[in-house]
C-alpha cells in the first residue's frame, strides 16, 4: 500500500493488479482491519454508520476478490 494525496495504491506482487483506493474512510478501514476482530469493527472504529456498511462491504468484497487483502487465519 502506497499513500497519495488521494487516498492510497496498492500493488499484488502476485497478479501484478493495481488498485485505487480513492476513499480516506476505506482506507482508514483497510489499514485497521489486523487491529480489529471483524471488518465490521474495523468499520465502526472508522466512523462508518450503519447505513453505509453494505457499501464498504462491497468495497472490502471487492478488494478480497482481488487479493488485495485477504482473510486473516487464527493460529
Amino acid at each position: 500500500m502506497r499513500p497519495e494525496p488521494f487516498g492510497a495504491l496498492l500493488y499484488h506482487f502476485g497478479t501484478r493488479r493495481l488498485s485505487f483506493l480513492k476513499n480516506q474512510t476505506v482506507l482508514a478501514v483497510v489499514r485497521s482491519l489486523a487491529d480489529h476482530p471483524s471488518a465490521r469493527a474495523a468499520c465502526a472504529a472508522a466512523g462508518v454508520p450503519d447505513a453505509e456498511l453494505p457499501a464498504y462491504a462491497r468495497a472490502l468484497a471487492a478488494l478480497a476478490d482481488s487479493k488485495m487483502i485477504t482473510e486473516r487465519t487464527l493460529a
